[in-house]
């Protein structure tokens, strides 16, 4: 039960109510009063848990992320490496085979690509009115934001680990060359951090390109003639040491990706440094910054308020 002052209390918010002709602000706004107490990271793990359990329920999605990039290693790797010349940082008296050279390229590719496929869900979650569901919500829209590239940087992770674990066994099946493997423990974590930090980049790229669309043909445009050719360009399918590619490539931020997880790959072999293969420390940061910029320019998107947010 109440007592008197509470009662008086209230009858006075009443009569300031009736004098002024609208609600105070604690009744327009009870969230902004009294928000809920809740932990700001229980939406951002329900999201990206979210991710992880719809892309597992589309088995098509494991088979398109994971085994296109894979063909393209094996049977680009067959057809260029006779054409192949092995780039400027290659060690003196190293004999460096197209897939060899190829393998960090299709590790990329493969965060390329989940990251293309998690981040179109943000369009269908639109159109289906979940997205508009989640906005309504007393959550942050920070939260959102982290959820969907956590979720989808994730994914991306699981799936360049298994084409690590892949890798290795094309070797022994004969459908790849014999490369120079020199895994350890230590290696290996850092050249899977690195990994997460270039998911990261990539999936906020993503959700930064799809944010704005209202069409899946459009985001796949979109991939056609920029993400793509972002790849090509970063050092990947080929060095690029010479001419004007070689500006282009330094301007690119995946370049940086590229020769991050080339070195750490390989860290036992001494590699030069050229156009297309910076220094390790540069491409750590070049790439943390890439992956910051891409998560501010994605909470910025996500925090404006337009129509859009209401379709």
């Amino acid at each position: 039960m109440e007592d008197g002052e509470s009662l008086r209390s209230r009858s006075e918010e009443e009569a300031g109510w009736q004098q002024a002709g609208h609600p105070p602000s604690s009744i327009l706004h009870p969230l902004r009063e009294h928000p809920l107490r809740q932990p700001f990271w229980l939406p951002v793990w329900t999201l990206a848990v979210r991710e992880l359990v719809r892309f597992f329920r589309q088995r098509t999605r494991i088979v398109g992320a994971l085994g296109q990039p894979v063909i393209f290693w094996i049977l680009f790797g067959a057809g260029l490496s006779g054409s192949f010349r092995a780039p400027e940082w290659a060690p003196e008296g190293m004999a460096v085979s197209y897939q060899e050279y190829f393998f960090p390229g299709v590790a990329v590719l493969i965060i390329l690509f989940t990251a293309i496929f998690s981040t179109i869900s943000i369009i269908e979650d639109r159109r289906e009115g979940f997205l508009q569901g989640v906005l309504v919500a007393p959550v942050p829209r920070t939260a959102l934001v982290l959820g969907k590239v956590a979720g989808g940087a994730a994914l991306a992770l699981i799936q360049v680990g298994l084409f690590f674990a892949i890798g290795p066994l094309l070797t022994l099946a004969g459908v790849a060359p014999t490369m120079d493997w020199t895994f350890t423990p230590a290696s290996l974590a850092a050249a899977v951090g690195f990994a997460a930090l270039l998911a990261l980049a990539l999936t906020a790229l993503g959700y930064v390109i799809a944010w704005p669309m209202d069409s899946t043909q459009g985001f796949h445009a979109i991939m056609s003639v920029f993400l793509l050719p972002m790849w090509l360009l970063s050092g990947a399918f080929f060095p690029g040491d010479d001419g004007w590619l070689s500006w282009v490539i330094r301007l690119n931020p995946l370049t940086y990706g590229v020769a991050g997880l080339r070195r750490l790959l390989y860290p036992e072999v001494t590699l030069g440094t050229s156009a297309s293969l910076p220094p390790l420390g540069v491409s750590i940061a070049v790439t943390s910054v890439f992956c910051a910029a891409c998560l501010g320019l994605a909470v910025a998107l996500t925090r404006r308020r337009t129509s859009r947010d209401a379709r």
